[in-house]
């Protein structure tokens, strides 16, 4: 083995460094079942569903944005609900830190949600359990697979800026960094390559990798006419300079609209979008990240089966205090008054 690649010992006392390096603050709620509303509010899962369902055959990239908020939710104080707090005088938000703004979107869509849900359950269902619930569908929707959600999440009265600006991975972050945001949450390493898996689905801005398409994704990626005519397209959404941050391009242009496994195999082509989704498969420190790539590359129901259990373990994630500070929100923008 060359002398200068990093060993797999090597990896793990670095990752185990980061993650003794900052205290976590949340656990696996004790009290998250499965039939919480089972007496209370037993039509909440069938609407949701159906609103779902409705704004997914409208426009099929609304599945990913509910992903994404559910994912930015559950690293910021746990699955809360703190992602869908607007500022105001007395709180500060998380939607304008820097890991968010002008790329958070599907809040419409909770609140019409969260609208009905009030109709038929008033002060009952939280708008915590309403995100994760919409997460699972938006998944299903798209040809993802199905898991059961737990239920039973309080919304915070607070939100966390500064969290949100250090928890959540970045577009360009180095793939140690990433692992031991995951880590801190309490998901391990495969939970991290099957969660990122859901950029099957996923859009990005033209900020966000206007430094890959004009850095290294030529020289990683595999030389075909297809490869180089996506190139093309890419560099023509987003112009190395003069503008365009905000410009979008699908992160799986295989099947953007398919909750299937391609991601990974763009990423054993050398094509992830992201500098960070292609570390996973190609950074030094990949020893265990590049076999897991190249397992659901080859095994779709592997990739299913784990992303499900992932994201049951993400959306366990919450702030225990919340349980007993929490409320249930009228209105998912605002704290009760």
């Amino acid at each position: 083995m060359d002398p200068s690649f990093p060993s797999k010992s090597f990896l793990h006392v670095v990752l185990i460094f980061c993650f003794l390096g900052a205290t976590r603050l949340y656990a696996n709620d004790p009290y998250l079942t499965l039939d919480y509303y089972a007496s209370t509010c037993p039509a909440v899962f069938d609407i949701v569903r159906k609103e779902m369902e409705c704004a997914v055959l409208s426009d099929p990239r609304n599945a990913a944005m509910i992903i994404r908020l559910h994912f930015h939710d559950c690293f910021v104080q746990g699955c809360d609900g703190s992602i869908l707090l607007d500022d105001t005088i007395t709180l500060k938000g998380e939607k304008n830190a820097a890991t968010n703004i002008h790329s958070l979107k599907g809040l419409g869509i909770v609140d019409k949600i969260k609208n009905i849900v009030e109709s038929e359950c008033p002060g009952i269902v939280s708008c915590a359990d309403i995100l994760t619930i919409a997460a699972r569908d938006a998944v299903i929707l798209v040809g993802g697979p199905y898991w059961d959600v737990p239920v039973g999440r309080k919304d915070s009265v607070t939100a966390n800026f500064d969290l949100a600006n250090t928890n959540l991975p970045t577009p360009d972050e180095s793939l140690l960094s990433i692992i031991a945001k995951f880590l801190y949450q309490g998901l391990s390493v495969t939970d991290m390559v099957a969660l990122v898996g859901a950029h099957t689905i996923g859009m990005a801005q033209c900020k966000n990798f206007r430094s890959r398409i004009y850095g290294d994704l030529e020289s990683t990626s595999v030389k075909n006419p297809i490869s180089e005519s996506h190139l093309s397209n890419l560099r023509s959404v987003c112009p190395p300079i003069g503008g365009g941050d905000n410009n979008i391009t699908a992160m799986d242009y295989m099947t953007p609209n398919l909750f299937d496994n391609s991601f990974y195999q763009l990423l054993l082509n050398g094509e992830g979008l992201l500098n960070s989704d292609q570390e996973i498969y190609s950074s030094v420190f990949g020893i265990e990240t590049r076999e897991i790539v190249k397992n659901y590359a080859a095994d779709p129901l592997a990739f299913f089966q784990q992303f499900s259990e992932s994201m049951v373990k993400m959306g366990n994630i919450t702030n225990s205090e919340s349980f007993f500070t929490g409320e249930v929100r009228k209105n998912c923008r605002f704290v009760n008054t």
